[in-house]
């Protein structure tokens, strides 16, 4: 399953609320006017009402209350009111909240010459993706990129959601295209090594890697690729030490301490000793910052498990198969989690639906790395 970034969606967004200079879309493109007719007549009764409606629900998408704001936002735009504030917002909230037809339907009520801007076709694009839909998510990114071909975050956003999704041969389209505009880009290269990798292709992967680490060293990219270098090689001791560089130069970030934690318990760890403690506290910690990272809830149930809390276990397990029900490993130790407090029926559902997942995996061929389209 998707999710959307709150953080990333109200960051991307050009308009969260009406207001000076917050109205008018983006790109040199006019605000919205009222016909000639009608722009000078008297507000009707319910205009403040709407108004009032589209301030609130704008102000509770600024803050990530996304749900609450659905209703004063179709309020707005039902009264007709800024169009354009009212329809990105409304897309900010269905993203955040999982409801993606509803995000698409939302959006493509913009997608004319007046509304169409780089925001929209950016959020789209994550909606179709998050949808399952790639080829429309590609066909929205290529609008959304001819606005600014050089805006690195644009890519940055559409390939973190197709590293969600799974859709890695969507992601590699979108970082190649963005590497002929941004070819030092060290967050570009990476994620195409990540993509490279996902793909089986890790001779192709490697010099991504390294070249990320190279444009960028002793930055958090630079870090994260040596990490991700290192653990598609299976060398975890080496991860262990460049996880404690970064967080040392201060890289301290839920992805960081996620990574640190993991290696730690793959490293063998064992409760009593320093390494599991410090591999707990630092999942703890991400879990905090994060609670929707799937790979801290996975690990942080393993941590339990170890321990023999099956409770706290099954916990932070249930929570990571919600994000990542597609994910054969959460039901692996889920069903031992459940085994523990005895509920034996349950765990072997689990474990089917395990097989089940390991199987499909097993008969999906092989992709090939995919050049971007031209």
């Amino acid at each position: 399953m998707h999710r959307v970034s709150v953080a990333a969606l109200l960051s991307v967004a050009a308009i969260l609320f009406p207001g000076a200079a917050t109205t008018a879309p983006a790109q040199n493109i006019p605000p919205f006017r009222m016909p000639a007719s009608t722009e000078n007549a008297p507000q009707e009764a319910g205009a403040a009402d709407a108004q009032a409606e589209l301030r609130t629900g704008s102000e509770l998408t600024r803050q990530g209350f996304l749900q609450q704001a659905i209703p004063d936002l179709l309020a707005a735009q039902r009264a007709g009111l800024d169009p354009y504030a009212a329809g990105v917002n409304l897309g900010i909230c269905y993203l955040g909240t999982e409801q993606y037809q509803q995000a698409i339907s939302a959006l493509q009520q913009l997608d004319t010459p007046v509304w169409r801007t780089a925001t929209v076709d950016n959020l789209l694009s994550q909606a179709y993706i998050a949808n399952g839909q790639p080829e429309e998510a590609f066909q929205a990114f290529l609008r959304a990129a001819a606005f600014d071909p050089k805006d690195e975050k644009l890519y940055d956003y559409l390939a973190d959601a197709c590293t969600d999704r799974k859709e890695y041969e969507l992601g590699l389209r979108i970082v190649n295209r963005g590497l002929t505009q941004l070819p030092q880009s060290a967050r570009l290269h990476y994620e195409k090594a990540v993509f490279l990798a996902e793909l089986g292709s890790f001779g192709r992967a490697r010099p991504e890697f390294d070249r990320a680490a190279q444009l960028a060293p002793g930055s958090y990219i630079g870090y994260l690729a040596q990490v991700q270098e290192d653990l598609y090689e299976g060398e975890l001791s080496a991860a262990d030490k460049v996880l404690h560089q970064a967080i040392q130069s201060g890289h301290r970030d839920y992805r960081i301490l996620s990574l640190l934690g993991t290696v730690l318990l793959h490293e063998g760890v064992v409760p009593g000793q320093p390494g599991f403690a410090e591999a707990q506290a630092a999942l703890e910690e991400s879990a905090r910052e994060r609670p929707n990272y799937p790979s801290t809830q996975i690990a942080l149930g393993r941590i339990f498990l170890i321990q023999g809390d099956a409770r706290r276990a099954v916990t932070h397990l249930e929570i990571s198969r919600r994000l990542q029900p597609e994910n054969p490993a959460v039901y692996a130790s889920l069903a031992d989690a459940y085994e523990m407090l005895g509920d034996r029926a349950r765990s072997r559902a689990l474990r089917g639906q395990m097989g089940r997942l390991l199987a499909e995996e097993q008969r999906k061929p092989s992709p090939e790395d995919t050049e971007p389209h031209r």
